[in-house]
């Protein structure tokens, strides 16, 4: 019993249910309190991933000598085909689906969240997408220089980064996810949006488990290894991105989870699952395709052209890879895309904001859970090719 209160799948699932149940009971004056206490947490939590992602994609470029640039060439091109994989697969749903939906369209009747007491605003040391800059480039430069010194100092901190995740980032989550949802369930998003667009969402849910099926068994076909040792790992990372709705914030699980894995090389986790988190938004592409084509059906009467959603398929994979993996940091980064393309108007773009939070939690979810399929693809080809493991060594966290 005690093994299980520990656990942390047991602890993300107890904030869920009582971030809901105390989200229906709170009165206005505890709600500022939660409110705030989630808002220190998400600073705190944020602030951390910028120096997760220098700690792990570094020192893990470093370890992988002269063949960094290819594999970091590998790992980008891999991210974009199962977006645009994922993106092509719900546009084929939605023009045989869609136009057999009966939606309601109202989202109306949310209680607004308290103000917080006070702000404790904790700026991150430089934006998630210049960390990964940063990273890649420093890590490039440190193996063409063969810097020996730089080397060790990289390997350090990346210690030093396990740490921060062990002590700090993984105790605060359960308590963060739980005022998330406290949050939601208070403001009625839980109550009485979802059901207006349950239908839809249970579609974009059932084509977020096929699209992951599809890439672990190819990781599988690929790598030659069983996918089922690294996607049974993802419990955890899985509940942690529903809660968090963000790929950034679920980093420190996610790494945790793959560590676990007996087919994933360490090497290529510490490399691929901080990259692949930032640039491989499969869940989210799928989910925002599906529902552009919705809405363009609801609102303006028919669903766009083949030809113009191809275009918008392929454009958003690329957009994918430069979003921030924030809440609604898919959308948001596409919004020129859904206006430019597909010529939505300001009801347009605000409705698609808005049934996209609604799931966002579980295109992230999608998000983090493949990028185990992306590493093992990586394992296989780190394998194939003869790279040596020069991590096997380094500490689970």
């Amino acid at each position: 019993m005690k093994k299980l209160f520990g656990s942390l799948p047991f602890r993300l699932l107890l904030g869920i249910a009582v971030g809901i149940l105390c989200g229906l009971v709170f009165s206005e004056s505890v709600m500022k309190v939660i409110v705030t206490l989630q808002y220190i947490m998400g600073q705190l939590i944020t602030f951390c991933v910028p120096l997760i992602v220098i700690g792990f994609i570094a020192p893990s470029i470093t370890k992988l000598g002269s063949n960094a640039s290819r594999l970091l060439g590998v790992a980008v091109v891999i991210a974009y085909v199962s977006s645009i994989g994922a993106a092509f697969m719900s546009m084929l749903a939605g023009y045989g689906l869609i136009p057999h939906l009966s939606i309601d369209t109202s989202v109306a009747g949310l209680r607004e969240l308290p103000g917080v007491v006070f702000e404790l605003n904790i700026p991150q040391i430089m934006p998630v997408m210049s960390a990964l800059v940063l990273s890649v480039l420093i890590g490039l430069a440190v193996t063409w220089t063969k810097s020996q010194r730089f080397t060790e100092l990289l390997a350090e901190f990346q210690n030093i980064v396990l740490d921060i995740v062990k002590k700090v980032i993984i105790p605060v989550l359960p308590f963060y996810i739980a005022a998330t949802f406290c949050n939601l369930s208070y403001e009625g998003m839980i109550t009485r949006q979802l059901p207006a667009f349950l239908q839809i969402i249970i579609i974009v849910m059932l084509g977020h488990y096929i699209w992951l099926a599809l890439l672990y068994l190819l990781a599988g076909a690929y790598s030659k290894k069983n996918p089922l040792e690294v996607v049974k790992h993802y419990g955890p990372a899985y509940l942690t991105a529903v809660g968090t709705m963000s790929s950034a914030a679920t980093l420190a699980v996610a790494l945790d989870c793959a560590r676990k894995s007996k087919v994933l090389r360490h090497d290529m986790v510490s490399f691929g699952v901080p990259l692949f988190a930032n640039i491989h938004l499969c869940g989210s592409v799928l989910t925002e395709v599906f529902f552009v084509m919705t809405i363009s059906k609801m609102l303006y009467g028919s669903i766009p052209s083949v030809g113009t959603m191809v275009l918008f398929c392929l454009l958003l994979g690329i957009f994918a890879i430069g979003a921030p993996g924030v809440p609604g940091g898919t959308v948001m980064a596409s919004l020129g895309l859904i206006t430019g393309i597909l010529l939505f108007k300001d009801e347009g773009t605000g409705l698609m904001l808005a049934i996209f939070a609604l799931q966002d939690s579980f295109g992230t979810a999608c998000n983090v859970t493949g990028d185990g399929a992306l590493t093992l693809m990586l394992t296989g080809y780190a394998e194939k090719h003869g790279l040596k493991d020069e991590e096997h060594q380094s500490p689970v966290l």
